[in-house]
This record gives structure tokens, C-alpha cells and sequence, in this order.
């Protein structure tokens, strides 16, 4: 975020009638795999959210080759339904990673007792925790120390870290084919093998601060944030390259976290300095429109029935929430005592939402159906991106829990 450098922290120197049928029959047995046919990466079938015996709906057509079509073409997070946790991570104890921007660690919280477990060491700088395209591994992105760290989330083990320049922030396409680094200091997309890292393309941008991104329903292109020039790109995915860029309306805009509507009509853009979200069309990327939230609106997560976005207001220790039938605003809650609500996540049965507190040293846990704080959790300095891990889902486009 803007902010990072205001943490104290050390600093040294991240797709006739009988072949018809069978062409639909294919289709639709493609639809009900997770991480579904000709997929780039390795990831296996979840459960879909389809009651046992019922058909799924029209999938989106013609996305992006190699993609796991959406099992609904009305809803993007149709896969993310509660509980319903993909074979390769039901397993997974439940856990919430916390990367400690300032204490280069990342604190292991168990979500049934709300208590660090553990304490893991990592590179200097973690910035987020990010569940791979396949699932089976999480990235601490260290920023300042130029590498990530993977974290086995069957064991809770670190393993050896791998080398990446200016890892602030980690995406992966929906083909599975590419992580995309955002390499915020650098100014520079760089795509990336996503198992060995090594660097496919690197694509410099003209902005400042890539930070947040969120892919397009058919894949073919996602919308990047910069937070330091308050501008938007567009960039093809197949192609690599920025096919739109704009400047948001509004002096000394800050925009942080992306997030694309269920029906995949409708974009919004947390902006930390115009204390709202910015609505937008992805497809035309036209000029948006600021609705206000709360100051230092922050991040934006999408709940397990697809009806609603919990939008973080870090400036005020404020979640509001956004009902995506009306577009409209509809509750806030307040953390008790006060806070500094950024990056986190939704529990796997949908009932908790879990955010750091980036100024307060803390962990919060807030219940989804009544606003409460269920928990204020002390960890290590400038925790930023949790991770709730496991999720629902067939696969990961990154940040700290982006399932499709």
C-alpha cells in the first residue's frame, strides 16, 4: 500500500448431430472439473454449487484458451460456495496466514481458538500471503528481500525461497499458464512461470504502484491499479500487454484493491484517498464513478452467496457493505474499540470475515451475519495481506484469495 513505508522496517540492499452431442457433452463435463479441461496448471475438480442430479447453468463461452469456464455465467463465484472445499486442499487444516510487514514474519493463527500458533520467519518485507493457480502452495511475497517464501499448506512448512524481484503483490492467470508479479517499485508486470518463477515477460508500465488486479469473466483481460500515480490499466492477458490506461477523476486518488461483480458486468476499485470505490465497466473502461464507503477505503471481498461485498474502511475501523443486486450500500460495522481494518478474507463456511489491522498490530475476526467482532488477535508489526486458507474454489488468481 502507500503507506508501506510509514511501518518501521528493515531495510536491505514478487480457455451432423452426433459429434454436436459429444462437443456438449465435453462441454459441460468440462464445466463440472475443477480446474477444468486443458488447463494450464495442475489443479483437480471442486465441488460445484449445484445441488446432486442438477445440471449447471450456461458457462461463459470463448474465454480465454485453456481457462476452467465459470460453472455459472451469472455468477463468477459459483465454485466459492460454503464449504465446498476442492480434493486438494479439504485436508488443509484451517488457518489464517498473517504476513508482518515489519517483523518479517508471518503469524499462524488457528481460527477454532483464535490464537498464533505459530510464528514463521520469512524475507524482509512480507507483504501478502497468496495461494498458487493449483492451490497446493502459498507465496509470502517479501518485497524488500526480493524473493517469496512457500509455505506448504498441508504442513504449515516453509520451504527454500525463490528469487523474485520486487514481488509486492502475486496474481495468476486463469489459464494456470502465468503468475504475474507486481512489481510495484520497479513499474513492471512481469510474467512468470508459475511453479519455477522464472521470468516469461517482463512489461513495463508508465504508472507507479501496480498493486491490486482482478481478471475479466472470459480471462481475456484484467484491471491493474496503480496507487502512487492514481491510474487504471487494462491489460491483455494472451497478448501481455496494457491495452488501456486511464486517470482516475479525483486529486490524489490512491486506488488499492479490484474486485469484478458476480455477473461479471461491473468493477470496483477500493481508492484509500477518495474514501470509497470507484464503479466502473471493465469492457468499455470508461470514466467511473466514486461511491463513498468510509475513509481509507481499502479492500473488498466477495461473500460465499454471491449477494454481497465487504468493503474494509482502514481509516476508520469500518467494514461497509455493498449489496451487488442495487449497487448500493446497505450496513457498516464498526470494530470494537477501534481499528485499522486492510487485507484478509472469508472463512471457508462463510461466517467469518478476517482482516489485519495494519496499524494496530492485530488480527480481527468479524461475524458476516451480525457485523460483531468476534476476536482483536495480537500479532507481529504491520500486518497487511492474510490469507484464510483453505478456501472454496477450483483455482487461484492470486492476492490473498481471489477462487474461481
Amino acid at each position: 500500500m502507500a503507506d508501506r513505508n510509514r511501518i518501521p522496517v528493515r531495510t536491505t540492499g514478487s480457455r451432423a448431430a452426433r459429434p454436436v452431442r459429444r462437443a456438449a457433452l465435453f462441454a459441460v463435463a468440462c464445466a463440472l472439473l475443477a480446474a477444468g479441461c486443458g488447463s494450464g496448471g495442475e489443479g483437480s475438480a471442486g465441488e460445484t454449487p449445484q445441488s446432486a442430479g442438477q445440471a449447471p447453468r450456461q458457462a461463459v463461452q470463448q474465454g480465454l484458451p485453456g481457462m476452467p469456464p465459470p460453472l455459472d455465467a451469472r455468477d463468477l463465484y459459483a465454485a466459492d460456495r460454503p464449504n465446498r472445499l476442492a480434493p486438494q486442499v479439504k485436508d488443509f487444516p484451517s488457518r489464517v496466514y498473517v504476513p508482518n510487514t515489519g517483523s518479517d514474519t508471518v503469524s499462524v493463527i488457528d481460527p477454532k481458538t483464535y490464537k498464533v500458533i505459530e510464528t514463521i520467519p520469512v524475507g524482509v518485507q512480507p507483504q501478502h500471503v497468496v495461494p498458487s493457480w493449483d492451490m497446493k502452495t502459498l507465496w509470502v511475497n517479501n518485497d524488500r528481500g526480493h524473493d517469496l517464501t512457500p509455505i506448504d499448506p498441508a504442513t504449515g512448512k516453509a520451504g527454500k525461497p525463490v528469487k523474485v524481484h520486487d514481488p509486492y503483490n502475486l496474481y495468476f492467470t486463469p489459464d494456470g499458464k502465468y503468475a504475474v508479479v507486481m512489481a510495484s517499485m520497479d513499474r513492471q508486470l512481469v510474467f512468470r512461470d508459475p511453479h519455477t518463477m522464472k521470468v516469461r515477460k517482463a512489461l513495463p508500465v508508465s504508472c507507479a504502484g501496480v498493486n491490486h488486479a482482478d481478471f475479466s469473466p472470459d480471462g481475456k483481460y484484467f484491471i491493474v491499479s496503480c496507487e502512487f500515480s492514481g491510474e487504471l490499466l487494462k491489460v491483455d492477458t494472451a497478448k501481455m500487454e496494457v491495452v488501456g490506461q486511464q486517470k482516475l477523476p479525483f486529486e490524489g486518488a490512491m486506488p488499492q484493491d479490484v474486485k469484478i461483480s458476480p455477473d461479471g458486468k461491473t468493477w470496483y476499485v477500493a481508492d484509500m484517498m477518495a474514501d470509497g470505490v470507484w464503479v466502473l465497466n471493465g469492457d468499455t473502461f470508461g470514466r467511473p464513478k466514486l461511491l463513498p464507503t468510509g475513509k481509507g477505503t481499502h479492500g473488498l471481498y466477495v461473500s460465499r452467496d454471491s449477494r454481497s461485498m465487504y468493503i474494509s474502511n482502514r481509516g476508520e475501523g469500518s467494514i461497509s457493505l455493498l449489496d451487488f443486486r442495487t449497487g448500493e450500500l446497505v450496513d457498516k460495522w464498526h470494530i470494537r474499540g477501534g481499528g485499522s481494518p486492510d487485507m484478509g478474507g472469508v472463512s471457508a463456511d462463510g461466517n467469518v470475515l478476517w482482516l489485519s489491522g495494519r496499524y494496530n498490530s492485530e488480527v480481527y475476526a468479524l461475524d458476516t451475519h451480525t457485523g460483531k467482532t468476534l476476536a482483536k488477535i495480537k500479532v507481529g508489526l504491520g500486518p497487511h495481506g492474510l490469507a484464510v486458507y483453505p478456501q472454496p474454489g477450483r483455482y487461484s488468481l492470486g492476492h490473498t484469495g481471489i477462487f474461481r
